[in-house]
C-alpha cells in the first residue's frame, strides 16, 4: 500500500464521531446526522434520529427494537463492497455482538479500518472477528492495560454451574448486559450441558427473541414474573446489572449474586456491586488480544479510542508503531 504524506487526511475524528469527508458520512456518531454508518447496536455507537443508516441486518434489527423505525436504512452484508460517495466501503465481522462489524474504507489507494468494539474469543452468538490488513487501524482500548487478561470462558461458566450445584436451595442471579452478553452467557451455559430452564428479567426478553430470529438456539427461557418463588430454587436467572441489588432481586430465593463482565477482574468493582460470584466474561478484547490484533493487521498507524489509551500508545511506541489517541465522547463500558 502506498506511503501517503498525510495518512488518513480524508477522515476527520471529532468528539461526536468520525467523519469521512469524500463519502460525506459519519461512523457511529453520537448525535443525529444525515448519513451514519453504524458498527453495532450498543447505545454508545448506535443512536436514533439519523436520516439514513447503513449497517448489517443484525444491527438494523437491534436498532429497530431499541429505537423503533429509523429513516432510510441500507443493509451492509458482510464482505460486500459498496460505493458511498468517493469511498469504497465494506463491513466485516467484529466478533463483538450480533451484527457487529468493522467498517473497511478505501479511498485513493489507502485503506482505513474502523473496528468499533471487538473481541477475539469464540462466541456462538455472532460471526468471529476478521483481521483486515490496513494503513490505519482505529481500535478500541476498553481493556487496554496489561492487567486485563481474560480467563478461559469455559472455566468461568463452570464456576457458575459449580456454584449452582453447591447451593440447591438458592438461585444464581447473573447480571449481564441485555444486548450480547446475556445471550452469550445463555449459549455458553447450553454448551456446558445446562439444559434446564433459564429465567429472565423482563428487560432481557425482546433481545433474546431477536437473537432467536437470527438463529441462536437459546433453549428454554422463561420469565421470572410467571414463576413461584419455590420454582426458582436451584435455577439460573439473568437480569440487567442495574437490577442485581434492587427490590426485584430481593424477592428471589436467596440469590447468589453474580456478574458477567470483564470488569470483574477488578475486585473493588465486584465489592462495589455486592457481587458474590464474579464471572470474568467480556465482549471486548483483552490486552494480549489488542496487541495481537495490531500485529496481525500491521497498520502504518494506529488510532486509539474508547478506554485506556495511554498504555496502548506506549506499547505502540515501544514497537515502533505510529499511534494517536482520539477523543470521542459518549463511549461507555456497557458493564462489560
Amino acid at each position: 500500500m502506498p506511503n501517503m504524506v498525510t495518512p488518513g487526511s480524508w477522515i476527520k475524528p471529532f468528539p461526536q464521531g468520525i467523519y469521512v469527508e469524500p463519502g460525506d458520512f459519519w461512523i457511529d456518531p453520537s448525535a443525529p446526522v444525515d448519513r451514519a454508518l453504524v458498527t453495532h447496536g450498543h447505545a454508545d455507537h448506535a443512536r436514533s434520529g439519523h436520516k439514513a443508516v447503513m449497517a448489517t441486518s443484525g444491527t438494523l434489527a437491534i436498532m429497530a427494537v431499541r429505537y423503533g423505525e429509523a429513516g432510510v436504512t441500507q443493509v451492509a452484508d458482510y464482505g460486500t463492497q459498496q460505493r458511498v460517495g468517493d469511498v469504497d466501503v465494506r463491513f466485516v465481522p467484529a466478533g463483538h455482538v450480533l451484527g457487529s462489524a468493522q467498517i473497511v474504507l478505501e479511498h485513493q489507494g489507502e485503506r482505513v479500518v474502523v473496528s468499533g468494539d471487538y473481541k477475539r474469543r469464540p462466541d456462538p452468538t455472532c460471526a468471529p472477528f476478521e483481521p483486515v490488513p490496513c494503513d490505519i487501524f482505529v481500535t478500541e482500548a476498553t481493556f487496554g492495560l496489561p492487567v486485563f487478561r481474560h480467563p478461559d470462558t469455559v472455566d468461568e461458566i463452570a464456576k457458575a454451574l459449580a456454584t449452582l450445584a453447591d447451593n440447591p436451595d438458592r438461585c444464581v442471579l447473573i447480571g449481564a448486559y441485555a444486548l450480547g452478553k446475556a445471550q452469550r452467557v445463555i449459549m455458553e451455559l447450553r454448551a456446558a450441558g445446562h439444559d434446564a430452564p433459564i429465567y429472565l428479567h423482563g428487560a432481557m426478553q425482546k433481545l433474546c427473541d431477536l437473537y432467536r430470529e437470527f438463529g441462536c438456539d437459546l433453549g428454554d427461557l422463561r420469565p421470572v414474573t410467571a414463576q413461584n418463588k419455590a420454582d426458582l430454587r436451584g435455577a439460573i436467572i439473568l437480569c440487567p446489572p442495574s437490577a442485581l441489588n434492587d427490590r426485584w432481586a430481593r424477592a428471589l430465593p436467596d440469590p447468589v449474586t453474580a456478574m458477567a463482565s470483564g470488569w470483574m477482574r477488578i475486585r473493588q468493582r465486584a465489592r462495589q456491586r455486592n457481587v458474590e460470584l464474579p464471572l470474568i466474561l467480556s465482549d471486548h478484547a483483552d490486552w494480549d488480544e489488542l496487541t495481537q490484533t495490531i500485529r496481525q493487521v500491521d497498520p502504518g498507524e494506529v488510532w486509539i479510542t474508547h478506554g485506556r489509551e495511554d498504555a496502548l500508545l506506549r506499547w505502540c511506541a515501544l514497537h515502533q508503531r505510529r499511534a494517536r489517541a482520539l477523543d470521542l465522547v459518549g463511549r461507555e463500558d456497557e458493564d462489560d
